[in-house]
């Protein structure tokens, strides 16, 4: 199954030196029998390999059998199942991003984000071929050994810890919203209905989701969750034309450049993390090649800036200076579509959290096994075909991991009610170390030319890029979070002013 995966003569040349490793490692103290099996069996392996790749071939060329058709992916196909892995709740940031950059600036660093993360998804199959490892511990552990596996197994366990604390954040925020519509009487305390929707959400919904066996069949709901955010930003983009909203100018509304950059390109690097999925995307095609994987980074990758721009352009222009960390924070708590563009909000999000979870879930198990059960790093850096993990049954132990980092999000969730602040922690500390630091180091350890050669600048400039902004993000953005006064339950003024209006002509 994995040799039909594979078709470049890197990855076959790997296979074999594993396979003569191995055999090499057997002849030791073995009897004169097995030594000719094992030999007999090494001349086989390439002829049955090469067998197989001119069976790939005649398929390819006559359209192969179904089942072959409905393994790989075609580049278009590749191409969707990328975008569903970027598109996702972050988008409805970017408003916020544009308002502490600057509109015009905003717009630029958005460029400039969407093409360091297509340089950086590239870099890193490049890596793969380079080492033979098509996955991302696997590339880390072959540049820096047990170190690199165990820094990326940290920063791979908080990436979607603080993105399930953003999930209960934005449900809280967001659900709340929608039941004040039907019991007006609550509005007066919604920090309480804020805490009890994620409580109820977390017990009812969260836990029996992430207790699931077979979580490989909540991925495929990843259509549902692109849908629901495409909606979401027609109604944005009707909003803004129909006038509904009246914002009045300031000073701040169109400032082409504001000093909040760093923060900025937290958010916008977080809307584009997506490097967790490159290698199952990379391995799902069919005839996967470096200039195939190009085109299906470019057209992913343009395809989301062109979502997050809309909404950006869109819900900053409606806005302007009032644009929230969670952009539905802006619309009124009576307007019916934006209501339901909540609801669905919602539904997206807890069809993602489950899979957050899931990585949480695996890298805590695999470090008890490496420290608990003294087994070797190798053995979770495997390439794996993920739906076989997901579908794995889950045991004791595996539950109560599972329990501890569900109610260990919905402790620290209600700690703050501004999104913008989870989205610019997630994106500075997590995100940019993940989606340009860490693949950067791994193609200088293991490209061969010089470090200042042709070759390897772009990936130097892509870690001094991240490190910088990481370094200069923490010290601006952690000691802000402590006298952090965002508020979730106050009703911005021109909704009060609309209510009064009604009011009137009533």
């Amino acid at each position: 199954m994995n040799d039909s995966r594979r078709n470049t003569a890197t990855e076959f040349s790997y296979i074999l030196q594993r396979q003569n490793d191995h055999q090499t490692h057997q002849q030791q103290g073995q009897q004169q029998q097995q030594l000719q099996l094992q030999q007999q069996q090494q001349q086989q392996r390439p002829q049955q390999s090469s067998q197989q790749q001119q069976r790939q071939q005649q398929q390819r060329a006559g359209g192969g059998d179904a089942m072959s058709g409905d393994t790989l992916s075609s580049l278009p196909q590749a191409s969707f199942n990328y975008i569903n892995s970027i598109v996702g709740s972050c988008v409805i940031g970017i408003p916020y991003a544009l308002h502490r950059a600057g509109f015009g600036l905003g717009l630029v660093l958005l460029i400039l984000v969407a093409y360091i993360t297509d340089y950086s998804l590239i870099l890193m199959v490049r890596c793969g071929h380079i080492c033979g490892r098509f996955s991302y511990p696997g590339i880390m552990e072959a540049a820096y050994g047990k170190y690199g596996y165990y820094l990326l197994s940290l920063l791979q366990f908080m990436y979607p810890f603080l993105a399930m604390i953003s999930y209960n954040v934005v449900v809280g925020d967001t659900l709340s919203k929608v039941l004040v519509r039907f019991f007006p009487s609550w509005g007066d305390s919604m920090g309480a209905v804020r805490l009890g929707v994620v409580f109820f959400v977390t017990v009812g919904v969260v836990v029996p989701l992430c207790l699931y066996k077979n979580v490989s069949r909540l991925a495929r709901a990843s259509f549902v969750s692109l849908a629901c955010v495409v909606f979401i930003l027609f109604a944005v983009i009707l909003k803004l034309m129909s006038g509904d909203y009246k914002v009045t100018d300031t000073a701040e509304s169109w400032r082409f450049a504001n000093s909040d950059l760093i923060p900025a390109t937290g958010i916008m690097v977080f809307a584009f993390m997506c490097h967790h999925n490159t290698f199952l995307v990379y391995q799902s095609m069919r005839e996967a090649t470096m200039e195939r994987w190009e085109k299906v980074t470019h057209i992913s990758i343009g395809f989301a800036w062109t979502v997050a721009a809309l909404f950006g352009i869109a819900g900053y222009s409606t806005f302007r200076a009032l644009s929230q960390g969670d952009l539905l924070e802006n619309y009124c708590w009576d307007d019916d579509l934006m209501n339901f563009s909540r609801v669905l909000f919602s539904v997206s999000i807890l069809l993602t959290f489950p899979i957050e979870c899931f990585v949480s879930r695996e890298i805590v198990r695999a470090l008890v096994h490496r420290f608990v059960l003294k087994e070797p790093i190798s053995e979770f850096t495997q390439d794996k075909d993920p739906s076989l993990e997901k579908g794995a049954e889950i045991d004791e132990y595996s539950k109560a991991i599972t329990l501890a980092i569900v109610f260990s999000a919905f402790i620290i969730s209600p700690m703050t009610d501004c999104l913008g602040s989870v989205l610019e922690l997630n994106g500075l500390l997590a995100a940019i170390p993940l989606a340009y630091i860490l693949p950067g180091l791994a193609y200088i350890q293991m490209e061969p030319h010089a470090l200042f050669s042709r070759e390897k600048l772009p990936a130097l400039g892509l870690v001094v890029f991240g490190a910088v902004v990481t370094i200069l993000g923490a010290a601006v953005l952690l000691p802000g979070l402590m006298g952090d006064d965002c508020r979730s339950d106050i009703v911005m003024g021109y909704c009060k002013h609309e209510s009064q209006n009604a009011t009137m002509r009533n």
